[in-house]
C-alpha cells in the first residue's frame, strides 16, 4: 500500500525538481526568452539569446532547435524581402515606355537569382507556415517572370 503511495510521489518529487531547475538554469532562461521571440517573429533576437543559451550549455537542446529554426526562419525572411527588393525594380521597369534589352536582361538576372535562390531553402515542421507561402509564391512569380524573358 505504502509503494503505491511512494513511487507517485518520489515521480512527483523528480518532476517538480525538474521543472525548477529548468526555470532557474540560465541557459534554459535564455532558451525560454529565445522561443518567446521566435514564436513572435523576431527571428533574428531569439537566434541571438539561442545562441548565448547554446554557449553557456552546449547540451540545451532546446537553445539548439531554436537556433536552428531561427536560422532557417531568416533564410526565408531574407529571401522575401529580396524578392520584395527586385519585384519592385522590375515593376519600375514595366512601367517604362519601352523595355530595353538591358533592362530585359536585368529582369532575367534578377529572375534567375531568385529562383536558384529558392532552391536553397528547406523549411522545417515548425518554420512559420505563412513564411514558407510567401517565399512559395514569389518563387512562382519569378519563374513566370523568367518564362516570359526567355521568349
Amino acid at each position: 500500500m505504502k509503494a503505491k503511495i511512494l513511487i507517485p510521489l518520489i515521480a512527483l518529487g523528480l518532476i517538480v525538481v525538474m521543472v525548477v531547475y529548468f526555470l532557474i538554469n540560465p541557459s534554459y532562461e535564455k532558451s525560454l526568452e529565445a522561443k518567446y521571440y521566435y514564436e513572435t517573429g523576431n527571428y533574428e533576437k531569439a537566434y541571438e539569446l539561442a545562441n548565448e543559451a547554446f554557449s553557456m550549455d552546449v547540451y540545451n537542446r532546446m537553445a539548439s532547435t531554436i537556433m536552428a529554426q531561427s536560422k532557417t526562419s531568416l533564410k526565408y525572411v531574407k529571401y522575401v524581402q529580396q524578392a520584395k527588393k527586385y519585384m519592385q525594380q522590375i515593376n519600375d521597369i514595366a512601367a517604362k515606355q519601352s523595355i530595353s534589352d538591358a533592362d530585359r536582361a536585368k529582369i532575367k538576372l534578377m529572375s534567375e537569382v531568385m529562383v536558384d535562390s529558392y532552391v536553397k531553402l528547406a523549411p522545417s515542421v515548425i518554420t512559420d507556415k505563412a513564411l514558407v507561402q510567401e517565399a512559395a509564391q514569389y518563387h512562382k512569380s519569378f519563374e513566370k517572370l523568367l518564362e516570359k524573358v526567355n521568349r
